[in-house]
């Protein structure tokens, strides 16, 4: 999601963040997750680029997030993310790994 806003290459991490949300299933989960890292870009002018998933279930993450405040002479925001939707939001699971596919309302 950061890559779309910003270029990444130009976020440092000089602050780090801890972070729980819930949900009551893996898809209330995901957009509760982008929803709560939207809100601190847009209420805290923050932007993370490195994620650490310290624990998840079927309804609850944990992750440590680092980033750093947006600079105004140092970062450019290339896209403004509105809201994260449930409008074809979908999770699937291949062998061990997981996709996600979310639309962004821009």
């Amino acid at each position: 999601m950061f890559d779309i806003i910003t270029d990444l290459s130009r976020v440092d991490n000089t602050i780090e963040y801890n972070l729980e949300v819930s949900g009551i299933d893996r898809e209330q989960l995901l957009v509760n997750w982008l929803t709560e890292l939207l809100y601190l870009h847009d209420v805290k002018t923050l932007l993370f680029k490195d994620f650490c998933i310290t624990d998840m279930r079927d309804n609850q993450l944990q992750a440590t997030i680092h980033g750093e405040s947006f600079i105004g002479n140092k970062h450019v925001i290339n896209t403004e993310i509105k809201a994260v939707t449930y409008h074809g939001l979908s999770i699937t699971q291949k062998d061990h790994q997981w996709k996600a596919r979310v639309i962004f309302d821009l």
